[in-house]
């Protein structure tokens, strides 16, 4: 399980140090996406395998199926961990999702998550001001 916060910054090649107590739950493989709310996510193999399992029970009969497949799908890129534990972000994806140099690393249970460090900090103000109401609310969402 992933979980905690980092503070890193990407190299000029776009790397990213995975932080090490994460990068021994990843293995060499990794699956990179846009994830929500300004994010990218990466997977381990494992959990992307069961993603990919899940978006494959989508009706893609549906154009809301079909839309967020292809914009998922379109944006994965699978990477390898370097033996200096880091990872090449396809400039790509941080150029379309306004990933910076300055970035927050964060476990999310069963994949990580790659923010803009600015992004992640005003994102993470207004969630921590209405955490008592959303932790309250959260039985009335499912």
């Amino acid at each position: 399980m992933f979980f905690g916060s980092f503070a890193h910054t990407l190299d000029d090649k776009g790397r990213l140090v995975i932080p090490r107590k994460m990068r021994e739950e990843t293995g060499v493989k990794v699956f990179i996406m846009k994830g929500f709310d300004g994010a990218l996510s990466i997977y381990k193999a494992c959990e992307f395998e069961k993603l990919v399992n899940e978006f494959n029970t989508l009706p893609f009969n549906k154009k809301s199926a079909r839309d967020y497949l292809r914009v998922q799908l379109a944006s994965t890129c699978e990477l390898e961990i370097d033996k200096s534990g880091r990872v090449q972000i396809p400039s790509m994806l941080l150029d379309k999702f306004q990933i910076g140099k300055e970035v927050i690393v964060i476990g999310m249970g069963d994949h990580i998550e790659v923010w803009n460090r600015k992004a992640y900090e005003e994102y993470e103000k207004k969630a921590i001001a209405g955490f008592e109401n959303t932790a309250e609310n959260l039985d009335e969402e499912n």
